[in-house]
This record gives C-alpha cells, sequence and structure tokens, in this order.
C-alpha cells in the first residue's frame, strides 16, 4: 500500500507545532521555577485592605513557590494604573495580579479607554474569597444605623452631605445613589485614591460616611472608631453578624457579592498557570491564612480557573445591568 507524502506532511506539520508549543510552555514553567521573583502586583496604596490581603498571601506563596513573592503596588484611579502594568508584562509567569471587582468588572463599563480589556488582555488564574461592600459611619456621627444616618443627615446643611467613596465611578458610587434616590436625600460622592485616605478622613471626622469593603472598615468597625451599618449580599456577614443587608433595608439588586482572584498576562502558559492555582489552593488550606483573611471581613474559598472566570462574566453582567439602568455615562 502507498501513502501520499501530500497527507503526511500536514499531520508532521501540526505534531511539530504541539511539540514546540509544550516545548515552550515547559521552557517557560522552569524559567519561573528558577528563583526569579515573582512581581505580584496591587492596584492600591499599601495599608489598603487589598494590600494586606496582598502581602498575606505573598509571604505563604512564597514559601509553597520556593521564590521570592515581591508585592508591587502600583496605586491609582482604582487599580487602572496596575492593571495596565499587567497588560504590558512578559507572559512568562514572573508578573501576577492580585484584584478584585472593581479593576477587572465595573472600570471596564465606566470609563471610555481604561487601557486595558480583561476579556483578551489577562487569564484569570483562580479565585480566592468574595466579601460585601459596606457602609460605615464615622464616630463624629451619631448614627448607629442606616435609618440613625439618613433622619441625621436632613437635620445637617439642609440634608445634603457626602459619603466617601475609593474611587470614582465604583460600585460605591452607584451605592451612594441609590441611598440618595430611596430616601429622597442629597447624598453626593466624594472620590478618594483608595480606602486609606478616605478612611483616615473618616477616623479624622472630616467626613461622615464612606463607603468600602469589609476588609477597610472592619479593623475600625471592631475598636468603635467607625461604625458599619448596611452591607450588600442575600445574607449577613459572618464577621459582622448584627449588620443588616442593603436588601434586609428594603433595597433590590445588590445580592451578588464582590470576588478577589490572581490574575496573569494573556498568553501566559497553561502549566504556569496551573501551578500557581495549585499553590494558592495549599496556602488557602492553612490555617492560620483562612483565620486571617476571614478576620479582615472575607469569605475565603479556592475557585479554580474555570470556576472563577465563570464568577467574573457572571458578576459583571449582573452589574452592567444596573450601571446601564442608572444612566451613567463612561468618562
Amino acid at each position: 500500500m502507498v501513502f501520499s507524502t501530500r497527507r503526511v506532511q500536514p499531520v508532521r506539520r501540526a505534531i511539530s507545532v504541539g511539540l514546540f508549543m509544550a516545548a515552550a510552555g515547559l521552557g517557560s514553567l522552569a524559567q519561573a521555577q528558577s528563583g526569579t521573583p515573582v512581581r505580584l502586583l496591587v492596584g492600591f496604596p499599601a495599608g489598603a485592605g487589598t494590600d494586606a490581603i496582598a502581602r498575606t498571601l505573598g509571604e505563604k506563596l512564597k514559601d509553597v513557590l520556593g521564590v521570592p513573592v515581591v508585592v508591587e503596588n502600583r496605586a491609582g484611579a482604582g487599580g487602572q494604573i496596575a492593571a495596565t502594568v499587567l497588560k504590558s508584562s512578559p507572559a512568562d509567569g514572573h508578573t501576577l495580579f492580585l484584584s478584585h471587582d472593581h479593576t477587572i468588572s465595573i472600570l471596564p463599563q465606566v470609563v471610555k479607554n481604561p487601557g486595558f480589556n480583561p476579556a483578551t488582555d489577562f487569564v484569570p488564574v483562580a479565585g480566592f474569597a468574595t466579601f460585601a461592600n459596606v457602609l460605615a459611619v464615622s464616630g463624629g456621627t451619631p448614627a448607629k444605623s442606616l435609618d440613625e444616618y439618613v433622619k441625621w443627615v436632613r437635620t445637617q446643611n439642609g440634608g445634603k452631605e457626602t459619603i466617601g467613596i475609593p474611587a470614582p465611578a465604583s460600585i460605591p458610587e452607584f451605592l451612594v445613589k441609590m441611598i440618595s434616590d430611596k430616601y429622597k436625600i442629597d447624598v453626593q460622592p466624594a472620590p478618594y485614591r483608595g480606602s486609606a485616605p478616605m478612611t483616615a478622613d473618616m477616623l479624622g471626622n472630616q467626613i461622615t460616611a464612606g463607603i468600602a469593603s469589609v476588609p477597610d472598615f472592619i479593623e475600625n468597625h471592631k475598636a468603635g472608631k467607625l461604625r458599619i451599618v448596611a452591607s450588600i449580599g442575600s445574607k449577613r456577614q459572618a464577621v459582622i453578624p448584627n449588620v443588616p443587608t442593603f436588601s434586609e433595608l428594603g433595597f433590590s439588586n445588590l445580592d451578588d457579592l464582590p470576588y478577589y482572584g490572581i490574575f496573569a498576562p494573556v498568553g501566559t502558559p497553561q502549566p504556569i498557570i496551573d501551578k500557581y492555582g495549585d499553590a494558592l489552593q495549599k496556602v488557602l488550606a492553612m490555617p492560620d491564612v483562612k483565620q486571617k483573611l476571614t478576620t479582615m471581613g472575607l469569605t475565603v474559598g479556592y475557585e479554580p480557573q474555570g470556576q472563577f472566570a465563570g464568577r467574573v462574566r457572571t458578576y459583571t453582567q449582573a452589574w452592567e445591568k444596573i450601571i446601564q439602568s442608572s444612566g451613567f455615562k463612561p468618562l
């Protein structure tokens, strides 16, 4: 029997391409294991909640991976700066991005030209937690509940007040608008460059309230310096069981919880993605890590790449509807 070489050559080429790609992936994996430090980008300042989370995980990932993990703060624009750094980084496994929902799901919907597209520029590695955005009032405010805060606002400055938010055009900004619309009061968002300076102004009674994540407020809430009075989500957060949800208070469409996860540049070889996912899973299984993250206000739970990617898509689509119905125009 005679075989045509024309039919054999495409098969040989396909095998050659496959072997080349596999070799490239293994080469990158070997490079990632060579002791070169891993950059863990964070889009918010040192001292903020996201930074504390990154340093907690980075310290343990260093031990599991056997290479230094350096937390690199590229703060500004709600994580936009860090995201563009990730986009321009080589897909060699040396640069990762620890981010929450704002930069990945919200910012591309509220900024005309963010400089990156999560769907085409990044690849999810794994998810590790969900959390809740909450409204907190400052210690100089007598209110101990959202209703009491609203009543207090109506007696101040002709019913006008500002509520701090960590970044413009963020979920906290949309929550401020929802509060204003529901209670018919004139509260306006006051944007900051991250939650740390906003919290500092709340502690100094420069602003009467702020909206951020549980990790941003939890320690000052426990110390009695701030009071968390409402939380998003379908159920109360375990770390603040006495705080009602916005849903309990009559708000709708606020059941989807924000997420935390790790991302890599698109094109990062799958063996490297798998390696980092496995390492993160091992770190989250450590009792001291889980306890510390839970104390920060996170609901800890490892989500592998595919499951986490699904969460990101679902969450993004849910907030797309809210943002569009609000009439918000991208900046």
